[in-house]
């Protein structure tokens, strides 16, 4: 178990020491004022946010993490010109929506090519924007690995949330298989009658498992019935094979370097995020989150009797859910800032 208040003051730490050496495209002055004095912001507010509760604190994390949002525009190293300026927010939810139950809160973004914050930010990060085809609070609240065992409402077999890659137990040999197990299959999958039907239906909605030219062998070639593992809670785990794309036989380092290829890394841990709404590619991991924050930020400010009524944890089934959200978000969120900074100013 981390101890978060290590884990986050190591991470801000990190960032701090980061203001007076930033990532070369934030040397430039102007980017170099926004991003140290939008990183002095963000710590102010997450460090605000400890000191309140479920009432006011998602105000206090959005806006910390909207100011993180500038400093890792003003690191981007994609960003020409002045496209590393934000303006705006970029994101909204159907007003007709906040007056529905909390899952059904309905998403939307603005188009392409606008300044505004979610905007720039999902286009440094090729992650898609879905505009006026909305993305339910629900659907998004799921696609964060810590609310696996938290969803605001389980919708069955309709549920996906993302699955975590796990290469240390990759095989050393040289191989012409990446081949390594695969955790937190639903146990609607694992226990179907019929799970390979079962596991291609649910793989749909990840496409870098199920691509067409790598898709995954399951149990053997005489046999090929997936062999799941019960790793307990729910959960089960399936070891899966793909194709290397030489079709040669490959070193570890070539066979992890493909992996990346196929997944997002998130706490150094590379993971399959599903797909949302229409969207061809999944959200990046920060972007989520962003949505999420951003959508609870809105009822808090505009909604305040409706948002009091869902963390009332004597008569909402939504405030633990919430509760615990807010929690991660104070860990999680810094250590994904500082890995978001490093990939945009890498070029990755």
């Amino acid at each position: 178990m981390y101890d978060s208040e290590l884990m986050d003051g190591g991470v801000w730490g990190w960032l701090r020491r980061t203001r007076s050496t930033p990532p070369s495209p934030a040397t430039a002055s102007e980017r170099r004022g926004v991003y140290t004095s939008a990183l002095e912001q963000a710590e102010q507010l997450f460090r605000a946010a400890r000191t309140v509760g479920p009432a006011t604190s998602p105000l206090l994390i959005f806006y910390g993490l909207s100011q993180a949002g500038r400093a890792i525009a003003a690191a981007s190293s994609s960003a020409k010109g002045d496209d590393w300026k934000l303006a705006g927010h970029g994101i909204s939810q159907k007003k007709e929506s906040l007056l529905k139950e909390l899952p059904e809160v309905a998403v939307t973004t603005e188009k392409p090519g606008r300044k505004s914050s979610f905007v720039r930010l999902s286009e440094l990060l090729n992650s898609p924007l879905w505009e006026n085809d909305a993305i339910s609070l629900n659907e998004l609240w799921d696609a964060i690995p810590e609310n696996r065992d938290s969803p605001l409402k389980d919708t069955g077999r309709a549920r996906r949330t993302p699955l975590k890659a796990v290469p240390f137990l990759m095989n050393d040999d040289p191989h012409p298989l990446l081949s390594l197990p695969v955790d937190y299959f639903p146990s609607w999958v694992a226990e179907d009658e019929n799970p390979r039907e079962s596991l291609e239906r649910y793989l749909a909605k990840y496409p870098s498992v199920a691509a067409r030219d790598s898709y995954p062998w399951v149990g053997d070639s005489s046999n090929p019935i997936p062999r799941f593992e019960d790793r307990g809670e729910g959960w089960y785990s399936l070891t899966i094979n793909w194709r290397m794309p030489s079709g040669q036989t490959e070193d570890r380092k070539a066979r992890l370097s493909y992996l990346e290829t196929l997944t997002r890394p998130y706490w150094d841990r590379p993971h399959f995020f599903p797909l949302l709404g229409n969207s061809s590619v999944p959200l990046h991991p920060l972007m989520t989150w962003w949505a999420i924050l951003h959508t609870l930020s809105v009822l808090v400010r505009y909604q305040p009797a409706e948002w009091a009524s869902c963390i009332d944890v004597d008569h909402s089934t939504y405030a633990v859910p919430v509760e615990e959200l807010l929690k991660h978000a104070m860990l999680i969120l810094p250590r994904l800032i500082a890995d978001t900074i490093n990939e945009v100013s890498n070029g990755k």
